[in-house]
C-alpha cells in the first residue's frame, strides 16, 4: 500500500467487514426473494475475501470473515 493505514482506519475497515459477516450469518430476511438474497450473499461474500487479501491487518481476528465467504458457498438449501 501506498499509505500506512491508521488504527481508526483499521477499526473501520474491520467493522464493515464484520457487517458482512452479520448480514450471512443472520440469514435470509423474511419477505426477500431467493434471488435477491443470492446477490445479497455474493456481493458481501466478494467483500470480505477482498478483506482477507488486505495486508494492514494486525492483531484482527479474521475467522469470522473466513467462516462467513465458507458459509456463503453453501447451497440455499442448507442455510
Amino acid at each position: 500500500m501506498n499509505n500506512e493505514m491508521t488504527a481508526e482506519q483499521i477499526a473501520q475497515s474491520y467493522k464493515s467487514a464484520m457487517d458482512s459477516v452479520n448480514l450471512i450469518n443472520a440469514g435470509k430476511p423474511e419477505g426477500e426473494s431467493d434471488s435477491d438474497w443470492e446477490k445479497t450473499i455474493k456481493r458481501n461474500a466478494d467483500h470480505l475475501e477482498i478483506m482477507l487479501a488486505k495486508d494492514y491487518w494486525t492483531d484482527e481476528d479474521l475467522e469470522p470473515f473466513r467462516k462467513a465467504v465458507a458459509e456463503s458457498a453453501k447451497p440455499a438449501n442448507n442455510k
